[in-house]
């Protein structure tokens, strides 16, 4: 396993980073337990959560993938300093006027509840969910200040942000020398460039912000796992997303995956793999978040270590990638 700095800070995280948005929905606390360990043993030493996970999930109250993560560390024992963990706070938690937000009363009650459910002292990187057009962005970043000033947090970050807001941030911080966001989690994708390329990018790129991309298999469109005319696979999580139908209803989309196997099969690898490894050709990309269900996909998503693409590979899945 490789390991990138992320963005200017000091943490050097390994290239594929453990998404857990599955955890307490679709996957239960055993299979998250085989996970944890097999991926620390591959080298995994990022792993990516939030308060809310799995909130959505019929009788979750939200914190479930959270505590699964602080339960596998002490159960494990394995050195905290050796783990990278990154939560965010946003959502809605409760029923109460300030049970989601960026507030700063949100803020300071979502990191203890983290804490606890992670069981630690520290997080390494606290994110904004999303933006919160309700909150001034400066009672956000002094709120953050304060934790990391506190040791409770060590870096913020922020995730599914568009350029204006994630420059204004970086303006506030600068402005008032407070806490920079030093993270960015776009969904980015071969087939969903252009929300992340046409402005972030470059944002990310001349700032010195690391990038950590969710969904870089689009829900498992990128796997080949929905086909042209075909049915949507029984119990797939995305027989009901609107997102998966939009990619299986679009000939373009299609293209990509044809192409993409092409090149997977050429290179004697899986389809999912090739479209990580094309993430990680882009030197903005520190780490992708994989999410899986089991060690079986855990192994497939590692296939992608120490896989490179040719400049041909790259290029043939660039072009047929573009969008204008």
């Amino acid at each position: 396993m490789h390991y990138k700095n992320l963005g200017r800070t000091g943490l050097k995280v390994s290239e594929l980073c453990l998404g857990t948005m599955t955890f307490g929905w679709t996957s239960d606390e055993k299979n998250a337990n085989a996970v944890f360990d097999a991926a620390y043993d591959a080298g995994i030493n990022f792993i990516d959560t939030a308060d809310v996970y799995t909130r959505w999930a019929q009788g979750n109250p939200g914190g479930v993938a959270e505590t699964y993560i602080g339960n596998w560390l002490t159960a494990s024992k394995k050195p905290r300093n050796q783990i990278i963990l990154a939560t965010k706070v946003r959502a809605k938690m409760g029923e109460g006027p300030n049970d989601e937000g960026l507030g700063r009363v949100h803020i300071m009650q979502a990191v203890e509840a983290s804490l606890r459910r992670l069981q630690t002292d520290y997080i390494d990187l606290y994110q904004s969910h999303s933006a919160d057009d309700t909150v001034p962005i400066e009672e956000t970043l002094r709120a953050y200040d304060d934790l990391v000033r506190q040791g409770k947090v060590r870096y913020i970050g922020a995730s599914n942000y568009n350029a204006w807001r994630l420059m204004k941030a970086l303006w506030t911080s600068d402005k008032n020398n407070l806490a920079r966001y030093d993270c960015l989690q776009p969904r980015y994708n071969l087939v969903w460039r252009a929300e992340f390329e046409r402005e972030l990018m470059e944002v990310c790129r001349t700032e010195g912000i690391g990038v950590i991309p969710y969904s870089p298999v689009q829900g498992g469109f990128l796997t080949g796992k929905y086909r042209r005319n075909q049915p949507m696979p029984k119990g797939s999580r995305g027989e009901a997303s609107a997102r998966i139908q939009e990619f299986v209803n679009d000939e373009r989309a299609h293209k990509i995956v044809d192409a993409t196997e092409t090149i997977a099969k050429k290179n004697g690898k899986g389809i999912a793999q090739t479209a990580i490894v094309w993430l990680l050709a882009n030197p903005v990309i520190t780490s992708p978040i994989i999410g899986v269900n089991n060690v079986e996909q855990l192994k497939e998503f590692l296939g992608a270590v120490d896989y490179k693409l040719s400049a041909e590979d790259k290029n043939e899945l660039d072009t047929v990638s573009a969008w204008t």
